[in-house]
C-alpha cells in the first residue's frame, strides 16, 4: 500500500532535515527533488544542454559529488524554471512517490503539481533572515567564504525565482499544514511534522 507525504517549502527553512526525520520515523522511502535540479544543474555546468540533461538524468547522478556547492544551487534554481526540464522529471517523481510502502518527497512543488492526491502535504517555512543565517553558518562551517548580506540576497532571489516562475511556483498547496520553522529547534519542526502525519494516519 502507498502513502505520500509531500512536504514544500523554500531554500534552507529546515524541510530536508524535515523529511528525512519523518521517513525514519515512519519507515518510508525519501526522496529530496531538489536534486534531481542540482544534479540537472551541474551537467549544465559542465556544459550540457539543460532539456537534454533532464532527460538523460540517472538515479547514480544524485550521488555525485559536488551537488550541494553554491553554484550548483543556483544552476539549479535557473534550470527548474524551465518548463520542459520540470516535465522531464515529473514521470520519475511520481513513481517514487506512489512506491509500495510509502514515500516522503520534499520539493517546490511536491503537494501542487507532482503528488496533488498525497495523503499528507507539508509546507515548511521560515523567514528570509532566518533562512539566510542558517546558510551563511552552513557555508562558514564547510569553509566556504560567504557574507551574510550576500547569501541573504541570494535566498531572496532565489524566492523570487521559486515563486514567480510560471510553471509549478513555489506554494503551499490549499490543504497543506503549514510549519513555520523560525522560531523552533529541529526537534520541534519535526514533532510537529509527525504529529501531522500521525493525524492523516488516524
Amino acid at each position: 500500500m502507498s502513502f505520500t507525504v509531500a512536504i514544500d517549502g523554500p531554500a534552507a527553512a529546515g524541510k530536508g532535515t524535515v523529511s528525512r526525520a519523518v521517513a525514519a520515523h515512519f519507515g518510508l522511502a525519501h526522496l529530496d527533488t531538489g536534486l534531481l535540479y542540482r544534479a540537472v544543474g551541474k551537467r549544465v555546468l559542465e556544459g550540457e544542454e539543460p532539456v537534454a540533461a533532464a532527460r538523460a538524468l540517472r538515479a547514480e547522478d544524485l550521488d555525485a559529488p559536488g551537488l550541494r556547492t553554491p553554484a550548483v544551487a543556483q544552476a539549479a534554481s535557473r534550470v527548474a524554471v524551465i518548463a520542459d526540464v520540470r516535465e522531464a522529471l515529473v514521470d520519475f517523481q511520481r513513481a517514487f512517490a506512489r512506491r509500495a510502502g510509502g514515500a516522503v518527497l520534499d520539493g517546490r512543488d511536491i503537494g501542487t503539481v507532482i503528488c496533488p492526491e498525497a495523503e499528507v502535504k507539508l509546507f515548511v517555512t521560515a523567514s528570509a533572515e532566518c533562512r539566510a543565517e542558517r546558510r551563511f553558518k552552513e557555508l562558514k562551517e564547510s569553509g566556504h567564504e560567504a557574507e551574510f548580506e550576500g547569501v541573504l540576497a541570494d535566498v531572496r532571489a532565489r524566492d523570487a525565482r521559486d515563486s514567480e516562475r510560471a510553471t509549478a511556483p513555489l506554494k503551499p498547496a490549499k490543504d497543506a499544514v503549514r510549519i513555520d520553522t523560525s522560531d523552533m529547534t529541529i526537534d520541534q519542526a519535526v514533532a510537529c511534522a509527525i504529529s501531522a502525519v500521525d493525524s492523516a494516519r488516524a
